[in-house]
């Protein structure tokens, strides 16, 4: 595989890019400047980019099966979203007891529940935990005690959830029955120090599992027993997240963050890169059946 990559709306920079999301709808990927508090549009047709401002930091926002619009997930919790026009709804803030905290990073799973995690926005208290949001629009807490949650993402049959607590630099691996239940929850894979720490993760259609490192620049693939595939490196340290993207799901996206970082010197830090996947294919994003 060519380790190829070209940058994507080079003049949006990120303090923190995340959560990258192929939408067929719009023909487009959206993501996230957490720190920033922007959503952005790439369209896939013509280039443009498109930029709101939401009113408090936003980590993800995934699209909607039968109805327009998105489900996000800001600082005080979840909201239903519209574009066009603007208009933000508050659904329900799962954590009133930890103002401090945030939504981070978040995938549906093929039933249309949203799998979200939260953290500590000051990185210093593991009050982190993981959260189902169900169609119904109610939500409970399925896992607690993580510093920096991020992935998560499921097997190709979604048997099982990966989701990462970053800030132990550990990806764990939960099997997951059809009523949305997680049980025996496994140490599935741990970086070593120069690897950089897992953030943000995907399942191609051969079942391998993409990850991103923070501090690590490059992303990973591994198999479904955790033995590394391949890496390819990238021009920028904070490596944040991945998405498939196109109408053949060919094509890869990448988020990064500049955040802390010298600009003048990481030039391509914070930028959205288009990876060259070498024939390999990803899997079509959840839609939240809410």
């Amino acid at each position: 595989m060519a380790e190829a990559w070209r940058v994507i709306a080079r003049e949006e920079r990120d303090e923190l890019g995340e959560g990258p999301l192929w939408s067929a709808k719009h023909n487009a990927i959206f993501w996230v400047d957490i720190l920033s508090h922007f959503l952005y549009r790439y369209s896939l047709a013509d280039g443009a980019v498109k930029r709101w401002t939401l009113p408090e930091r936003i980590g993800w926002a995934v699209e909607r099966r039968e109805r327009a619009g998105f489900i996000a997930g800001l600082q005080s919790g979840f909201y239903e979203l519209d574009l066009e026009p603007f208009a933000l709804r508050q659904i329900v803030d799962p954590e009133p007891q930890y103002p401090g905290n945030r939504l981070n990073d978040a995938k549906v799973d093929r039933h249309g529940r949203i799998w979200a995690g939260t953290m500590d926005a000051a990185i210093v208290e593991a009050t982190g935990s993981l959260y189902c949001l169900s169609p119904d629009m109610s939500v409970r807490r399925v896992d607690e005690g993580y510093k920096v949650t991020n992935g998560p993402t499921f097997s190709s049959n979604q048997e099982f959830m990966y989701h990462t607590d970053s800030g132990r630099g550990t990806v764990y691996r939960f099997d997951l029955s059809p009523e949305g239940e997680l049980s025996n929850k496994q140490v599935w894979l741990k970086f070593s120090a120069d690897m950089g720490s897992p953030d943000g993760m995907t399942v191609d259609a051969e079942g391998f599992v993409w990850i991103a490192h923070w501090g690590g620049s490059r992303i990973s693939r591994w198999s479904p027993d955790a033995k590394l595939d391949r890496e390819i490196r990238l021009p920028a340290p904070q490596i944040t997240s991945i998405t498939f993207a196109g109408p053949a799901l060919d094509r890869m996206f990448v988020t990064s963050a500049a955040k802390g970082l010298d600009r003048s010197k990481e030039t391509f830090a914070g930028c959205l890169f288009e990876i060259d996947t070498g024939g390999v294919r990803g899997l079509p994003p959840g839609l939240f059946a809410g």
